[in-house]
């Protein structure tokens, strides 16, 4: 008993070494970068330009019957005339209807190009919420330092601030090594199938494999949670997205007289049965590097835990999964989202649906979650088909450990010196994701400063950005393309 107990002692001696040790000497993974010289923006002049692009109601709707195409047309002639620099230096290309297609050429064709990603159409305002505003939606409003309006974050901020960047680039005669493609969508709210998908299916075909892709994603966030610095999150991956529709049929009929179980009934438990039986949790790249990245910067009980993920990786789940923001990072999610049956309180329904919506965690795919659905629901009276016209697996989660990634963190330390840069999942979808077959080199970064609080703005109510981040934005993009170009 001496001996065994004498060789437990060790063994958790030999742990507890191994954790210190690791704890102690994890390395930082930040890029060595000095801030950049600060480019000359005329804080006043961007601010305004970008207000009056919120004033064209560029509002993408699922409904054919609802789009307005003039605001559109008037949008691209707004972008035309503002930014004449950058009009004269590139050629440009309508596709798909409405979106854009610029091409930079660069002085050596061999090199494949950089294509940095924004989009114009924008969200409707909900009806009903426009008195919820403190400047109306899309009034274009300057005031307390932000510029106000529907696509201030999403995402006219980013085809405004690439644009500014290249018209500043172009008026001071500078040439790209690379060419430079910008792609600007017009549709990607409803799946992009129109914009992007078509402007990367045009570049499948003239045959142009993309060096590096760059889309909207992550954000600065000043107050993460994760460490006291501002974390700029990169998108090295985003989740697949699906919907399925749950549908049972009944005999109808008067609701004095029931079955035993109602065609509305069979689809509640059939929705109760996936609500109670979620996808397990994994702690897998991207997430994890989110936490490697900003491992060094916690404090030293945090930066135990993850410096020895190999060990905590239980209580490192359970925490993450206590919050259903941090929750979606580790798991494919279950949202129901629509449920419909009778239309009479006192009548049976003949048919009774629900929408289930799941975002997919690299790993799984769509097949894979429809034959986990039908063996949870186990039910053969429940059909189920997929619907929304973009289902679609989750991406290739692009490297880290590449020039290409260290370039675009380097750009990211230059401008904002006392941000720390991390990988993360982005768990929505973007216009990025018709692009993967082009480039293994496919992130998502809007390089913007945005506190929590300002988040709920997004496809929400009071949606705005602040001047100073906008401005930095721009030499972002404007120093991004000399670090990538040349």
């Amino acid at each position: 008993m001496k001996n065994i107990l004498g060789l437990v002692a060790a063994a958790l001696a030999v742990v507890v070494v191994v954790v210190v040790w690791r704890t102690v000497t994890l390395e930082s993974l930040q890029p060595q970068a000095n801030a950049a010289e600060r480019a000359s923006v005329d804080r006043q002049a961007v601010s305004e330009r970008l207000a009056r692009s919120l004033a064209f109601r560029t509002i993408s709707y699922a409904e054919p019957e609802q789009w307005e195409s003039q605001p559109f047309v008037d949008f691209r002639d707004y972008l035309r005339n503002t930014f004449t620099h950058a009009h004269r230096s590139m050629s440009r290309e309508l596709i798909g209807g409405h979106s854009l297609l610029y091409t930079w050429q660069g002085r050596d064709p061999e090199l494949p190009p950089l294509l940095l990603m924004a989009h114009y159409d924008v969200v409707p305002v909900e009806q009903g919420t426009e008195d919820d505003w403190d400047h109306p939606p899309f009034g274009g409003v300057i005031e307390d330092g932000y510029v106000w309006g529907r696509g201030a974050l999403d995402n006219k901020s980013g085809v405004m601030g690439i644009l500014e960047a290249v018209d500043m680039l172009a008026a001071e005669g500078f040439e790209p090594r690379r060419t430079v493609l910008l792609a600007f969508g017009h549709d990607e709210e409803i799946g992009g199938l129109e914009g992007a998908a078509e402007i990367a299916a045009l570049l499948e075909e003239r045959g142009i494999q993309l060096a590096t892709v760059l889309d909207e994603g992550g954000l600065i966030m000043p107050d993460s949670g994760i460490i006291e610095k501002p974390v700029a999150l990169v998108g090295t991956a985003e989740k697949g997205y699906l919907s399925l529709r749950l549908r049972a049929r009944g005999a109808g009929g008067h609701a004095s007289q029931p079955p035993p179980r109602t065609a509305a009934g069979v689809i509640a438990r059939a929705v109760d049965r996936l609500q109670s039986s979620p996808f397990p949790a994994r702690y897998e790249a991207p997430t994890r590097d989110l936490f490697r990245y900003t491992a060094p910067d916690m404090n030293p009980a945090q930066r135990l835990v993850f410096a020895n993920a190999w060990l905590f990786r239980p209580l490192i789940l359970n925490q993450l999964a206590d919050d259903h923001l941090t929750d979606a990072m580790i798991r494919t999610t279950t949202a129901p989202t629509m449920l419909r049956g009778s239309d009479k309180d006192n009548v049976l329904p003949i048919v009774a649906e629900a929408v289930v919506n799941f975002r997919l965690l690299p790993g799984d795919t769509v097949s894979g979650v429809k034959a986990r659905v039908t063996e949870v629901i186990d039910d053969p009276r429940v059909e189920i088909t997929e619907i929304g016209g973009f289902g679609t697996d989750p991406s290739p989660i692009s490297p880290t450990d590449d020039p290409t990634f260290h370039a675009l963190a380097t750009t990211i330390g230059e401008i904002f010196p006392h941000t720390r840069v991390a990988p993360y999942l982005v768990v929505g979808a973007t216009d990025s994701r018709h692009y993967q077959p082009l480039s293994d080199h496919v992130y998502r970064f809007l390089p913007f400063e945005v506190p929590s609080s300002d988040l709920a703005g997004l496809h929400g109510t009071n949606e705005r950005l602040a001047i100073s981040t906008y401005t930095d934005g721009i030499r972002f993009y404007r120093r991004l393309i000399i670090n990538m170009a040349e």
